[in-house]
């Protein structure tokens, strides 16, 4: 009888720390050789206006968690749950929002973060790139506490969301882009979309921000800034990425090293 627990791999593995990307022996092996953190990374579909994708959160939560998951080492990245609460239904209304109920995100954190619980990840981390994701998470990670009772530990890292929100200063400090008006807002065009998601976007595919069909039309910038040429607009996202992973890391290893080892 063949011990599947205990199988041999029997091929080399990929380089990825996506879960859904590798084989379930590639995933069984690196819990083994130490990549015990998994994130679990929300994003959500909604309008976004004329340029942007509606998958804007889940492009961007593709970029960062690849990053964020590399620099930590030891952790994987759940699929993005691209199914999230989209507020009031005078957000639900736009064409292409798709919406889930409070209970029905909770519920879904809940049963992928037991999933991986279950196969040997110690630490869960749960990081959204919408406001309407926030809270959720947050008792989410609350509740399995309470249930887990130290078996494993689920992690809300808000700092992820609220620290630098859209990267206001660091797009004006560090890379001297400065967008109009000068507030801190991702609808200050009514468009909910800015350079900050433009350009981490682009990292991922500039047809998601339709650079191809802009420049033709003249249309190639928001908030007062060119985004061309688009080689720039994706050096500057891939800058973006690199500024939040700095922050959300720091933030995870913070958590892990205050509550100890399960």
């Amino acid at each position: 009888m063949i011990d599947i627990q205990h199988m041999r791999r029997p091929i080399n593995g990929i380089d990825s720390v996506w879960i859904e990307e590798l084989t379930w022996l590639e995933v069984r092996d690196g819990l083994a050789a130490g990549k015990t953190v998994a994130i679990i990374p929300s994003g959500g579909i909604e309008q976004n206006g004329p340029y942007l994708a509606t998958g804007k959160h889940n492009y961007v939560m593709h970029a960062m968690c690849e990053a964020i998951a590399r620099e930590l080492g030891n952790a994987l990245c759940a699929p993005v749950l691209k199914y999230v609460p989209q507020g009031d239904p005078a957000s639900i209304r736009y064409a292409g929002t798709l919406s889930l109920s409070e209970e029905t995100f909770r519920g879904v954190l809940a049963d992928v973060a037991t999933s991986l619980k279950s196969q040997g990840f110690l630490d869960i981390v749960l990081i959204g790139d919408s406001g309407g994701n926030q809270n959720g998470m947050a008792e989410t990670a609350n509740l399995l506490n309470e249930q887990w009772r130290g078996a494993a530990r689920a992690h809300y890292i808000a700092e992820y969301y609220a620290q630098d929100i859209w990267s206001c200063d660091y797009l004006k400090s560090a890379l001297g882009i400065f967008q109009q008006p000068d507030i801190c807002s991702s609808i200050r065009n009514l468009h909910h979309d800015d350079v900050h998601y433009s350009a981490i976007v682009a990292t991922v595919d500039p047809e998601h921000i339709r650079a191809r069909q802009r420049i033709k039309a003249g249309l190639y910038s928001i908030n007062g800034v060119d985004l061309s040429p688009t080689e720039r607009t994706i050096a500057i996202g891939r800058k973006l990425v690199e500024y939040r992973t700095g922050i959300t890391v720091r933030a995870i290893r913070k958590r892990l090293e205050t509550v100890g080892q399960p």
